[in-house]
């Protein structure tokens, strides 16, 4: 289905959300030869070009009737941020409608990885992160997910060769808009990121974990689970009230089944709630023999919540009881910390300056 954006006076296309096959349709519409579109296809997916102009081989009447027609997506910067500690950057986007997102780069041995949001907001609610605040104000197009990668890559000069959606909002909240985002940038004729080499994370939205399944795509899936227990995921989760903890995880096994990738859980440690060698045990429990991965985050302090991480040891000792137990752990890595890097806070600060 062909997406399109509504403007004030009419609806047009949202060119940079098109499959390459839908653009050639649509070019062909206006009047213009096929060919037309792959040369646009190439300008918009792995050349980059900011805007109409960028691309030279375009005759300019038709760049004229594609203004006409189309919108076409290009985040404006409104800061840039780079860690001192670690060399993580943050970027904060403008969009076209007055709304802001937020975007990482992280550096690793194995190549860059662009964390990008999925919505303008969340509406999931998690006790202790910062991109809550405030609600959902609405989804993002395809294109707007694809530009933060985009921006990144032509504002740095280097390839980016992974990509989480883990920033602000829930990406299965997004579903379709996710599902053509993913198609869109694994497409040879774009910059043609490996599935294996992408992660959508979800607070458990079981439904869509089970559609996603059947998708069978090579991604991987990473589960916010936080708690070993209904009790504990409730207090930290609202979206828990909907789902019980063992329907979820049963989703979480019908997404193995059918793809052959194992889930990653996401643990946040949060000090007196959830990070304790009895919580760890419970967790072991919980998980049983799944093929799984664990991942340790040390909670990141936001200003209007209580909670804070456990010291070095407890951490450590968390770890070292799944390990006993046989599972598979690693503690994340803290990047960005002096840059506000955590999910939605430099989002949440510049919107605060502004009001």
């Amino acid at each position: 289905m062909v997406k399109r954006m509504e403007t004030k006076t009419n609806s047009k296309l949202d060119l940079k959300s098109l499959t390459r096959e839908e653009l050639i349709t649509e070019v062909t519409a206006l009047g213009e030869k096929p060919f037309r579109a792959g040369q646009m296809y190439q300008w918009m997916h792995q050349k980059l070009a900011r805007d109409y102009d960028e691309m030279t081989n375009l005759p300019k009447a038709f760049r004229e009737t594609l203004r006409e027609h189309g919108t076409y997506t290009a985040h404006t910067l409104l800061e840039r941020r780079i860690s001192k500690v670690d060399g993580t950057e943050k970027f904060l986007f403008g969009l076209s409608d007055g709304n802001v997102i937020e975007s990482v780069l992280m550096r690793y041995q194995f190549g860059n990885s662009v964390c990008i949001s999925s919505q303008a907001g969340c509406r999931m609610g998690c006790r202790f992160c910062a991109s809550t605040i405030g609600g959902l104000t609405r989804n993002l197009l395809p294109s707007e997910m694809l530009d933060q990668v985009y921006a990144i890559q032509r504002m740095t000069g280097e390839r980016v060769s992974h990509v989480v959606v883990m920033g602000t909002g829930e990406p299965l909240d997004n579903y379709e808009n996710l599902l053509r985002f993913l198609k869109l940038l694994t497409d040879e004729n774009g910059l043609h990121i490996s599935q294996r080499n992408i992660t959508v994370s979800t607070c458990g939205l079981t439904e869509r974990i089970r559609e996603l399944a059947d998708e069978k795509l090579q991604i991987t899936l990473a589960l916010s689970l936080h708690a070993p227990s209904q009790e504990k995921r409730r207090e930290l989760m609202p979206v828990a009230y909907k789902y019980e903890l063992g329907e979820v995880l049963d989703a979480c096994r019908y997404y193995f089944e059918q793809t052959g990738r194992r889930v990653t859980f996401e643990y946040s440690l949060v000090d007196g709630v959830n990070a304790s060698e009895e919580d760890a045990r419970r967790l072991a429990g919980l998980l049983g023999n799944m093929n799984c991965h664990i991942n340790l985050i040390p909670v990141n302090p936001v200003s209007e919540r209580k909670y804070v991480q456990p010291d070095r040891r407890r951490i450590l000792a968390f770890k070292n009881v799944l390990e006993n137990c046989g599972k598979t752990v690693t503690i994340r890595r803290e990047m960005g910390r002096d840059i506000a890097g955590a999910c939605g806070q430099l989002r949440k600060g510049y919107m605060e300056k502004g009001s």
